[in-house]
């Protein structure tokens, strides 16, 4: 059951999350048309998100599903590192699945505008994904297998 259930859970989450943040965007993308703060450039922000600007919307919605996603730490209190890696493999995998679901269910965006034209905040593209897709989704592979 885990080896399904859980991927299962993730992507059910993903799906939920994309579809609140497609109502909260709508046609405007990495929260362009929000009334929220705006960090455009800043050498830490080409490191830790790709180039993305930061935004007080991202920085609390970040935040939260961090938080959540480590509920279950309180639910059943027992600390062990290979847990953490199996949640920060979880989160990685959630929010890998949960952006490519919000331009499926994003009805301005869809399937045919997943690509750097419409997506501009996703500035580094390979293979016909983001490039933090391969790189997360190697990191969470390798965590996923380190923790079993």
């Amino acid at each position: 059951m885990n080896l399904l259930g859980l991927p299962a859970f993730v992507l059910l989450l993903a799906f939920v999350f994309a579809r609140v943040e497609v109502h909260i965007e709508g046609d405007k993308g990495w929260a362009s048309g929000l009334p929220t703060w705006r960090i455009e450039e800043h050498r830490l922000l080409d490191l830790l998100l790709w180039g993305k600007p930061l935004t007080g919307y991202f920085v609390w919605s970040f935040l939260f599903v961090f938080l959540m996603f480590h509920l279950t730490l309180f639910l059943q209190p027992a600390f062990s590192w290979r847990l953490e890696g199996k949640i920060l493999a979880c989160l990685i995998f959630f929010w890998i699945a949960e952006d490519f679901l919000w331009f499926i269910l994003n009805p301005a965006f869809g399937l045919r505008r997943f690509c750097p034209e419409y997506a501009p905040w996703h500035r580094h593209w390979r293979w016909g994904l983001p490039c933090e897709y391969w790189w997360f989704g190697a990191a969470g592979l390798v965590l996923s297998l380190l923790c079993r």
